[in-house]
C-alpha cells in the first residue's frame, strides 16, 4: 500500500471531521462531548477501519494472492473434467 490509496480516505475523513466537529455540531443542541458526538467520532472511525480492510483485501486480490492461493481469480477457476 503507498500513500495515493489513502487519498480517497483523507478527502472523505478530513471535510467530514471539519464540517462535522468544526460547524455543524457546535451549533447544534449536541454540542459539547456526549453519546451523539462519541457515536459521529465511532462512525468515522469505523469507515477508515472499513477502508484498510477492503483496501488490502483488492490488493491481495489483484496481486494474485488470495488466502494462499496463486490463481488470480482466487481459486474459483473453473477446470475442465478429466477424460
Amino acid at each position: 500500500m503507498t500513500w495515493k490509496h489513502f487519498l480517497p480516505l483523507i478527502g472523505f475523513v478530513l471535510p467530514t471531521a471539519a464540517i462535522g466537529f468544526g460547524v455543524v455540531i457546535p451549533r447544534s443542541c449536541i454540542a459539547g462531548i456526549n453519546e451523539l458526538t462519541i457515536g459521529f467520532a465511532s462512525a468515522i472511525v469505523a469507515a477508515c477501519v472499513t477502508y484498510v480492510l477492503g483496501l488490502r483485501q483488492a490488493l491481495r486480490l489483484a496481486s494474485g494472492v488470495a488466502d494462499g492461493d496463486s490463481s488470480a481469480d482466487g481459486g474459483r477457476q473453473q477446470r475442465a473434467p478429466l477424460p
